[in-house]
């Protein structure tokens, strides 16, 4: 009885995630809409209208910080270069084991360049991001 209800468990975990593969819609409007969402939040966090910056953070991310304060203040000490960004560029995108992945060269206030990865999961018509990692800057060559 054990191992039924372990595999009718496994079975239930993984429906959600081979129906988003199955959806997913072309890479060029996945972009856009990537785009659109990770571009709106780095607006919000430059307003510091840290409650509209929340709303674009998945499911994950916000039992993790449980509210808009603590996720804002996670963001001002751990990423300042997303709390005070100046600008972003879009550079590439990927798609691995159910999530794609953004990579975004943002100019902090000061002017430097950061090379961040968004992981980003589909919600319903739109994205929503489930977290940031810091990339190092590539190699540039004159």
């Amino acid at each position: 009885m054990r191992i039924l209800t372990l595999a009718a468990a496994a079975c239930l975990t993984c429906a959600p995630v081979l129906a988003q593969e199955a959806a997913e819609p072309p890479a060029q409007v996945q972009s856009q809409g990537i785009e659109a969402v990770i571009g709106a939040q780095l607006d919000a966090f430059r307003g510091r209208d840290v409650g509209a910056a929340w709303q674009y953070a998945s499911p994950m991310i916000q039992r993790l910080f449980g509210g808009p304060g603590n996720f804002g203040r996670m963001v001002e000490k751990g990423y300042p270069m997303v709390w005070d960004n100046s600008s972003a560029r879009f550079v590439a995108t990927r798609t691995e084991g159910g999530r794609t992945y953004q990579q975004v060269m943002i100019q902090d206030a000061t002017g430097r360049l950061h090379m961040l990865e968004y992981a980003m999961i589909p919600e319903g018509d739109s994205w929503l991001i489930d977290g940031v990692q810091l990339l190092p800057l590539p190699d540039v060559g004159v």
